[in-house]
């Protein structure tokens, strides 16, 4: 089994924190932090509650003004690499609300061994306008990981972090951010791009047609970014975004077979299944192939996942035969409940056939 990512804030990362904190500020008690931060209540806490008890120890042991405990927070951070080092931007989010000008460039200092993506969003809601701003200037900074955060950041609905309900109601301030990162060097940038026009279209689908139309054709990398972008929309069947790109809702195909090969499944099993699609129509067609499972929930109701196998040039009368197999192990995201459970075939966005299997 994995090792929890609790674990990863170890005694020895706390160790090494407290040191390098102490080489900044002499003042610093290392063995006192160290036993806040492994209290009586340090086993009881996740994965989020042990960055932030983290976060509140940093604070109480630096005592000092909001901006001295950044500059000693920014002297240590660069020794820091990735999920680790999060309690940096964390310690923004929490004390550094009301001190925009100091945040900003902590900020901008953390995510670049980090990620200030979540501790950003509070600074949006309270200075939009201001930080619409900063967007903009950190999508021409020379650090990818900056540009990343300046559409990361700013995604209306990024998950596990809350909301930006001013951007869903109009993201119209967004999309000057989002047309400056759109050919970006970086993939790690485009793939946010993409990820923050995905959240505009759950709210706004024509914005992100109109932009899709735009930019696609220009080149493979904003070809990618726009496809990336309306993965939701294809995912619903939108008949504007099936039109994008290159696909007919109303193609004339069936499934002629159906066949999954372990009708009875256990929690951690994989499935396999087989299926053949005709297609009925006298011109050949594009066709986007994708596959809905009706997952069982805890009280007992069906939620749909739909999950994409491929897009196929399918000649009149042709039978495309295709195999793919389904994990049913428990994620972070997804937990599994026994049940019935049902496997769709779904072709161009409308749904051909379905079977049902049981998980135990």
């Amino acid at each position: 089994m994995a090792e929890p990512l609790k674990n990863l804030f170890s005694k020895e990362l706390i160790n090494s924190l407290a040191k390098l904190i102490k080489q900044h500020y002499k003042k610093f008690n290392t063995n006192t932090f160290i036993d806040d931060v492994f209290d009586d209540t340090w086993n009881e806490k996740e994965l989020k509650q042990r960055m932030r008890h983290i976060t509140i120890c940093m604070h109480k042991h630096i005592s000092l003004p909001y901006p001295k405990q950044v500059e000693i927070l920014s002297a240590a951070a660069p020794q820091f690499k990735g999920f680790i080092a999060m309690f940096f931007p964390d310690f923004i989010e929490v004390y550094g609300l009301n001190d925009l000008t100091t945040s900003i460039k902590a900020l901008e200092l953390f995510t670049q061994y980090s990620s200030s993506e979540f501790a950003v969003r509070p600074f949006i809601i309270k200075y939009p306008k201001q930080m619409v701003k900063q967007h903009l200037k950190w999508a021409q900074h020379k650090n990818h990981h900056v540009r990343r955060l300046a559409s990361e950041g700013i995604r209306p609905r990024l998950p596990w972090a809350m909301a930006l309900p001013e951007f869903k109601k109009d993201p119209t301030p967004i999309l000057p951010i989002l047309e400056l990162l759109k050919n970006d060097e970086s993939e790690y940038v485009r793939k946010s791009v993409a990820n923050c026009l995905n959240d505009i279209s759950k709210d706004h689908p024509d914005v992100v047609l109109q932009i899709v139309n735009i930019w696609k054709g220009n080149n493979k990398e904003t070809d990618w970014v726009v496809k990336h972008a309306s993965r939701g929309l294809l995912k619903q069947g939108n008949v504007l975004a099936l039109k994008s790109f290159g696909l007919n809702d109303q193609v004339n195909a069936k499934v002629a077979k159906l066949e999954i090969f372990k009708n009875k499944l256990k929690i951690g099993d994989e499935f396999n299944f087989e299926t053949t699609i005709e297609l009925l129509d006298k011109t050949a067609h594009n066709i986007r192939v994708e596959y809905n499972i009706y997952f069982v929930k805890s009280n007992g109701k069906h939620s749909p996942k739909i999950f994409q196998i491929g897009t196929y040039k399918v000649k009149p009368k042709q039978f495309l035969a295709l195999k793919r197999k389904h994990k049913f192990s428990d994620l972070t995201t997804r937990k599994h409940y026994p049940g019935e459970h049902i496997l769709a075939v779904v072709v161009n966005g409308k749904e051909l056939a379905r079977q049902t299997f049981m998980l135990e």
